[in-house]
């Protein structure tokens, strides 16, 4: 199952969790320090929060989360044919996981495409990249 990634940036992190957790009735699905993010079922969302007090822009970034490797290739192939250039970035670790992911630069802000394909204990990007 496919599900719309929406990734924030908000000013206290605490207070965002606190706020989501009831809008969507569920808890974090991961929680690191100046991060959590929300698996929601219903509707199927995968919500990232980003704290960073004094953002100028809440919106971070958007996305789709995806199955599979082969379901990023399928995205990144499906861009490239309709005269987008997408970015690759396989293997990679942001947001404490391990990610094969595609990026596209729209008017709006960046998309991306990824898949999960482990945890990491580590962040090891900038937020303003991460999904």
């Amino acid at each position: 199952m496919s599900r719309v990634q929406l990734a924030l940036n908000v000013d206290d992190l605490e207070q965002a969790v606190d706020y989501y957790s009831k809008l969507f009735g569920v808890a974090p699905n991961k929680r690191q320090p100046g991060y959590a993010n929300f698996a929601v079922p219903d509707p199927p969302l995968k919500l990232v929060l980003f704290e960073a007090p004094g953002a100028t822009e809440r919106l971070n970034h958007l996305g789709v989360e995806v199955e599979s490797s082969e379901d990023v290739g399928k995205a990144a192939a499906r861009l490239s044919e309709s005269g987008l250039t997408p970015v690759g970035e396989d293997g990679t670790t942001c947001c404490y996981a391990v990610q094969d992911k595609v990026w596209v630069d729209g008017p709006h802000g960046p998309w991306e495409w990824y898949t999960v394909l482990a945890d990491s204990d580590t962040f090891a990007c900038a937020p303003e990249s991460c999904g």
